[in-house]
């Protein structure tokens, strides 16, 4: 049996493959543009490997954007049964108007080992390091929560830091963390990174909160639980469409239920992987050039939890899968 340490650097060709496509239109203005090149460069990689591969999920469908299909049938379906979620670019708003930090992302584990979170509205999400494990919950109230954090990290609320996409839903949050005197990182896109950071001991970032889509909640809690930290992901006004509330629990979605890092990614065989689109935090920019281009990445692995940051160079003219895009560059 072919362990996912063994493919991992090929799990990585994928993401570089959604960055290169991605960055193709960066600060163009079209986020479906940013979007759609991203899924064909990264299905082009995904198709030509062999694994028995499936996508359960992919960010797209919410605002009607190119996306893998749900199930997508992935590989030459010669190799091990796998199983994918896929964010070709996690930040796209932000690809198209040429604003840092956006990446493509994938989780990667055997068959049957995450829980889907349809592409349909949106999900909270708490993240954190390993400090407070098994002391929070989201029937907390934010002011609780955040003073669990500081005490048992050790860290006044004056040097306490959030990290929360700026969004009008999350105005009453940012109230209350206003008024604790905590600082507040707003995100214009891309909550993926702002939850890796949260994990990450020492990285001077303590909590991402707020709501964002489904599927990169469970690409998130791979990377959060390959670094040993917590997230605890629940559907957000669940009661508020009655249709929505259908839709999620016939696709195997407990609306009541708080899922874990464990539950959303099940098991100790999981990796996930990104690759830089636009320079930010976690990850340089794709750097293009006339015949090729440099891609910055990270892989995250389980069980060793070894973390790898590796840089590709790739030469397009005879290349096995970027020939084909030649005129696109």
């Amino acid at each position: 049996m072919v362990s996912l340490r063994d493919l991992a650097p090929s799990l990585t060709r994928v993401t570089v493959a959604g960055a290169v496509g991605g960055v193709l239109h960066v600060g163009r203005g079209d986020c479906d543009l940013v979007d759609a090149k991203a899924v064909e460069f990264s299905r082009a990689v995904l198709n030509q490997w062999d694994v028995d591969g499936e996508v359960i999920c992919c960010e797209g469908p919410k605002d009607s954007a190119p996306a893998f299909e749900r199930r997508e049938k992935v590989g030459t379906g010669k190799g091990p049964v796998l199983e994918f979620v896929v964010d070709p670019v996690d930040g796209t708003t932000a690809a198209s108007k040429g604003r840092k930090d956006s990446i493509s992302a994938l989780a990667c584990a055997p068959k049957g080992c995450f829980q889907v979170l349809p592409d349909d509205g949106y999900y909270f999400k708490l993240a954190t390091d390993y400090h407070s494990i098994g002391k929070l919950s989201l029937d907390m109230c934010i002011d609780e929560i955040v003073r669990i954090i500081a005490k048992e990290k050790n860290v006044s609320l004056e040097k306490f830091t959030v990290v929360m996409l700026d969004r009008d839903r999350h105005n009453e949050i940012l109230k209350v963390l206003r008024q604790m005197g905590v600082k507040v990182i707003l995100i214009p896109d891309g909550d993926i990174v702002g939850a890796i950071v949260a994990a990450t001991p020492n990285s001077g970032v303590d909590l991402l909160i707020g709501a964002g889509a489904g599927p990169e909640a469970t690409i998130a809690a791979t990377a959060v639980k390959c670094l040993g930290g917590m997230m605890l992901v629940r559907v957000w006004n669940p009661y508020v469409d009655v249709a929505r509330v259908e839709r999620l629990t016939q696709a195997g979605v407990d609306v009541a239920k708080t899922y874990t890092e464990h539950e959303l990614a099940k098991g100790d065989e999981l990796v996930f992987v990104a690759s830089g689109v636009t320079k930010g935090e976690l990850l340089d920019g794709v750097r293009l050039s006339s015949d090729g281009a440099v891609v910055s990445s990270i892989c995250m692995r389980l069980p060793s939890g070894t973390v790898e940051k590796s840089e590709t160079t790739l030469r397009f003219k005879g290349h096995p899968v970027y020939k084909q895009f030649l005129n696109e560059f």
